[in-house]
C-alpha cells in the first residue's frame, strides 16, 4: 500500500495528520493507527500489521484485525492510497 503522492504526512504530538492536497481535508491518525499505517506503508501485509499492532499495545488480536480492517477500508474510501 502507498500513500497517493499528493498526500502529505504531518508528525503531532497525538499521532499523524495526513492532508489531501488536492482538497485540502485532512484526516487525524492516532497512535494505533500510525503503527499500522507505518507498517502498511513499508510494506506489511495486513497480518502483520495487526502483529505490529498487538506487540506495541495491548490489545486483543481480535481487536487489532478489527481495527487494521476498518482503517484500511477507511483510507481506500477516502482515496488516500493506491494498491
Amino acid at each position: 500500500m502507498r500513500l497517493r503522492a499528493d498526500i502529505s504526512v504531518a508528525d503531532t504530538d497525538y499521532g499523524q495528520v495526513l492532508l489531501d492536497e488536492r482538497t485540502g481535508r485532512y484526516w487525524q491518525l492516532n497512535p494505533t493507527g500510525v503503527v499500522v499505517v507505518r507498517a502498511l506503508l513499508d510494506g506489511a501485509d495486513e497480518n502483520a500489521a495487526v502483529a505490529a499492532l498487538t506487540s506495541s499495545y495491548e490489545v486483543s488480536e481480535d481487536q487489532a484485525r478489527q481495527d487494521v480492517t476498518a482503517l484500511v477500508a477507511g483510507l481506500r474510501a477516502a482515496g488516500l492510497v493506491t494498491a
